[in-house]
């Protein structure tokens, strides 16, 4: 077996690759260079899914980052159980064809509670009284605690909120390096996030993004020397391509205004009742999920659609089919938002009767993906005081409320989930290996096999 390493570099394009990643442009341009055709939704984990289990959507359920569970009527994103696939993963499959193999995954979606023999993922501790404190969860246990005695805390509010940064990135990378000298295993997948951030508050705008192109190429270089120091061979790949939009669309208002929509007043703010909706959308970046109670109701839902500017398809059970979305956990509709748009989760029509998690950083309680919790609230004269005094009184024992979100969807400029016109924005796949395929474009679910090759070649 040839030891192995996948690194994800979450949002990588051909289009990035240029004179703000000098070690990238260098390495890739001596490597196998390929771009991955796309899985609908082009999004993380139902692009690592495939990846791993060499299924689409349709066989493996990863419709989304979330979807409505039915038998519960609710909305769920970022669910971490390993449980919730429903094909074989990589690693078992490499442990039927020798048993020795080992893998680490070093946090890619979907990590707990699998047969992996070495697991870190990110894992929020929740205490009764309201905290929410960063940490990381792994298999075996004891590993989180001698990463984090190694490396200190996992820097959890730089991994996602209007913190986001290259330290999460970095913790990642370095933890994969220690879990590497410690137990080395025969495959590592390591997951880095950094450039989703910047793409997504600014697009396509070199400007702006060039320091984190410049942040992400110096965690790459450092990872790949030391695996290539090791004798390893070395995947680079990314999930999606970001591209540049300015129209945020808000589905769940257009069906709200259209009565299909119920919502339910709490202390006077308005939450989504999905089990007793005529119909509702569970967006996830440029792909939703529409979700009709009654298919009387079917005609009705689809014209609104189709009288929604920057809608681009709308895929009935048919087209679900072409696109590999035919699965009970995808909607009744799928919907494709045109490109220079974005779905927004948005379903209060006055923003003073919004909920409170509209304006917090609270991925497991909207009921949809919310890219605006990148942003601090502009609106703030002194931002960082506003949010020093809320972590004082998070630190005195006092209940609080970290809302400092703001509700103006305008302000992201990139997105991702529809498959790019070019390939340019496509993800790509780069490796030393020039034999490993002759393919210039591969396909989603042949990412498998291609990793199973260069590990038992």
């Amino acid at each position: 077996m040839k030891k192995t390493v996948v690194i994800d570099v979450v949002a990588l394009s051909k289009r990035l690759i240029g004179e703000h990643t000098p070690f990238l442009k260098k390495w890739t341009s001596e490597k196998l260079q390929a771009t991955i055709d796309p899985v609908l939704p082009a999004v993380t984990t139902s692009a690592q899914t495939t990846y791993l289990t060499g299924k689409w959507p349709t066989e493996h359920g990863i419709v989304g980052n979330g979807w409505y569970f039915q038998d519960e009527c609710e909305i769920k994103f970022w669910r971490q159980s390993n449980k919730l696939i429903q094909a074989k993963n990589i690693w078992d499959i490499a442990k039927e064809k020798n048993p020795n193999f080992t893998v680490s995954n070093m946090f890619w979606w979907y990590n707990m509670y699998s047969t992996a023999d070495y697991q870190v993922t990110p894992r929020p501790l929740y205490p009764s009284d309201g905290r929410k404190i960063p940490d990381c969860h792994s298999h075996p246990m004891d590993l989180r605690d001698r990463l984090q005695e190694e490396l200190g805390q996992f820097p959890l509010f730089s991994f996602w909120g209007p913190n986001a940064n290259i330290e999460s990135t970095q913790w990642i990378a370095n933890a994969s390096k220690k879990v590497d000298e410690w137990k080395n295993p025969t495959l590592t997948l390591i997951y880095l996030p950094h450039l989703d951030y910047g793409l997504q508050k600014y697009g396509i705008d070199f400007s702006n993004i060039s320091k984190d192109l410049r942040e992400i190429d110096a965690v790459c270089e450092d990872l790949i020397t030391y695996y290539e120091n090791q004798g390893a061979e070395v995947i680079l790949l990314s999930e999606y391509g970001i591209t540049s939009v300015s129209n945020p669309v808000h589905l769940n208002r257009v069906f709200r205004k259209a009565g299909l929509i119920q919502v339910k007043n709490e202390l006077g703010l308005e939450t989504l009742d999905a089990g007793t909706s005529r119909a509702f959308a569970v967006v996830d970046h440029q792909l939703a999920h529409i979700h009709v109670k009654d298919k009387a109701d079917l005609p009705l839902v689809k014209k609104l659609l189709e009288e929604t500017p920057g809608v681009d398809l709308i895929l009935d059970e048919e087209e679900k089919k072409k696109y590999h979305l035919d699965h009970e956990r995808s909607g009744d509709l799928v919907v494709v938002a045109d490109k220079d748009s974005w779905f927004t989760y948005y379903f209060w029509l006055d923003d003073s009767k919004a909920p409170d998690y509209a304006r917090c950083v609270a991925i497991h309680q909207k009921p949809g993906y919310d890219p605006v919790e990148l942003f601090m609230n502009p609106e703030f004269a002194l931002p960082m005081v506003k949010v020093g005094l809320k972590v004082l009184k998070k630190k005195l024992g006092f209940r609080y409320l970290m809302d400092v979100i703001p509700l103006d969807a305008t302000l992201v400029k990139g997105a991702h989930g529809r498959i790019p016109e070019e390939s340019l924005d496509h993800p790509v796949f780069f490796t030393s290996n020039k034999s490993l395929t002759q393919q210039k474009h591969i396909a989603p679910v042949d990412v498998q096999g291609l990793i199973l090759k260069k590990i038992f070649e």
